[in-house]
């Protein structure tokens, strides 16, 4: 249960939305999101952010391991895993012409996936330059509190590397 003063995960997924949006704005930074265990509510949260028809490229929500596989080309084997992330990333990048691509796999449960118990999150970074960097996770709670604490860590990784190449990006004339 959340204390009375400290925001939901709601709460905290808007306000890490909004802040990447402000931080986003005037540079030629744009966004794509391959997910899976989040089912679209990174997706959701960035769309419903300022000016975001300006700087968020699209997502796809691939659930299946067989849409991992045809759709954002990911090679054989575990969909759970850092490779999974980073292929992910990779793929909506490609697909979708950004510079900046977050992914998410995980188990939600209730049962383990590809060897890796319930709560297991990757979350996949895929920068301007190439460079793919890849956080694990280890969430607990019921299924919906998983997906949920995944957005907001989602969020918090996309916010602070927004904020790190923000700067650095030229702005739009």
């Amino acid at each position: 249960m959340t204390a009375p003063d400290s925001p939901s995960s709601a709460d905290q997924a808007r306000e890490l939305a909004e802040s990447i949006a402000a931080r986003i704005e005037g540079s030629t930074l744009h966004i794509a999101i391959a997910e899976s265990l989040t089912g679209g509510q990174l997706s959701m949260r960035l769309a419903a952010a300022a000016n975001s028809s300006s700087w968020f490229a699209g997502s796809l929500v691939a659930y299946m391991t067989e849409t991992k596989h045809r759709v954002l080309g990911l090679s054989p084997g575990p969909v759970v895993s850092a490779r999974a992330a980073e292929e992910m990333a990779a793929g909506i990048a490609k697909l979708t012409g950004a510079n900046l691509a977050l992914s998410i796999t995980g188990v939600g449960g209730p049962d383990e996936q590809d060897g890796c118990e319930v709560g297991t999150v990757f979350i996949g970074l895929r920068s301007p330059h190439g460079e793919i960097y890849v956080a694990e996770r280890m969430l607990g709670g019921s299924p919906e509190e998983i997906v949920e604490s995944a957005v907001v860590a989602s969020l918090r990784l996309l916010d602070a590397r927004v904020d790190a190449l923000a700067s650095a990006h030229p702005t739009r004339r």
